[in-house]
């Protein structure tokens, strides 16, 4: 599955595509933040409000350990 940025992901989902991404909480608890997610791995639940969390797309990056000059 092709990810662009934009797209929103949910805890569970594998991360299709390096890069950093937008996490939204529920509003009681958490502003917006960014973290960086790795391609194949899942995207978690937050500690707090668990599965509502969010994942946006905001930039996406080939991981280096998937780069071909560097496998």
């Amino acid at each position: 599955m092709a990810v662009n940025v934009g797209d929103v992901f949910k805890p569970g989902e594998n991360c299709g595509a390096s890069g950093i991404y937008t996490v939204i909480h529920d509003v009681e608890h958490s502003k917006v933040h960014e973290v960086t997610c790795v391609y194949g791995k899942p995207f978690p639940p937050c500690n707090h409000c668990g599965k509502h969390v969010r994942f946006k797309a905001k930039y996406l990056a080939i991981h280096i350990e998937s780069h071909e000059y560097f496998k």
